[in-house]
């Protein structure tokens, strides 16, 4: 499993009873998670005296109990800076499991950057939300071009990269559907060194296009290897739909990315590490490749 344990202001503090204890800076939430099927005692102090709860309904969906929850702070990851805000349906406009591969492509940018300077890395993130990986690719050098159907996530992710101190940095924000831009791209001729895809297990594009996951992962992967440039550097796919395990990822990226340009196919659970129990609680599952 990759483990996302470098963070200072972010913690999972404990897990129980289909809900997880979180620190947010100086903030503690309690939130739903459908992983924690385990009846373990809530020892800490902290299940009482949270700053906010977000519970789930028997008939769908939920809502934010506010005890003492400004409505946005921030939270830092290293050298960069995000702002959160309760949002529907239990998120705050982070996932911080997704540190491990920020730092992980990061480094292949680094490195190739060192190799040749003068190269410009483009970095391609497909639902991008609200620009975690984006801001990450970009602090590393890259020019990234961030592409989401939400305006709203696209204005939160602009928030956080002017939080980061990325406000000049080369990144193109762009509202669409993911699948109708890299088409277009495909026509423009224009590539990509890495690509970095969020899917959702189900959404809807700006003019109403459907996305299902398990019906267009694989094709859509297979799309866009038709704009990763001669010499790629790499490719992250990320899942939050249980069908799509570790296996999978690495199976479809194999016969797509792999048999076009070699190098080499990793896929995993990721997972963050739970501070009472020292154990980890997963949250999903990578596919990574890379040009080694």
């Amino acid at each position: 499993m990759w483990i996302a344990d470098g963070w200072k202001d972010y913690e999972v503090v404990d897990c129980s009873e289909g809900e997880k204890l979180e620190r947010w800076g100086n903030y503690t939430l309690v939130r739903p998670d459908p992983q924690v099927i385990w009846n373990t005692p809530k020892k800490n102090s902290g299940w009482k005296n949270r700053n906010a709860h977000y519970h789930r309904s028997k008939k769908g969906g939920g809502e934010w109990h506010l005890f003492d929850l400004p409505k946005q702070w921030k939270i830092q990851y290293k050298d960069l800076t995000f702002n959160l805000q309760p949002f529907s349906f239990k998120h705050t406009g982070l996932f911080p499991e997704q540190a491990v591969n920020w730092d992980w492509f990061r480094e292949l940018i680094t490195n190739r950057k060192k190799q040749n300077p003068e190269k410009n890395i483009k970095v391609l993130n497909l639902f991008a939300y609200t620009g975690g990986a984006t801001v990450s690719a970009a602090r590393a050098g890259a020019a990234v071009t961030h592409v989401d159907a939400s305006k709203g996530m696209v204005t939160w992710a602009k928030e956080n990269a002017i939080s980061s101190g990325l406000k000049d940095a080369p990144i193109r924000w762009i509202v669409d559907d993911c699948v109708k831009f890299v088409e277009r791209e495909i026509r423009r001729g224009n590539k990509y060194d890495g690509i970095i895809m969020d899917p959702p297990s189900y959404g809807r594009g700006p003019k109403g296009e459907i996305w299902k996951i398990e019906e267009n992962i694989f094709s859509f992967i297979e799309l866009c290897t038709k704009v990763l440039s001669d010499e790629p550097l790499f490719y992250l796919v990320n899942s939050y739909t249980t069908g799509l395990q570790p296996a999978v990822l690495s199976y479809m990226m194999g016969v797509t990315i792999q048999k076009k340009f070699g190098g080499k196919v990793m896929a995993d659970e990721i997972g963050l590490p739970v501070s009472e129990s020292n154990l980890i609680l997963p949250c999903g599952a990578s596919g990574r490749w890379e040009k080694r």
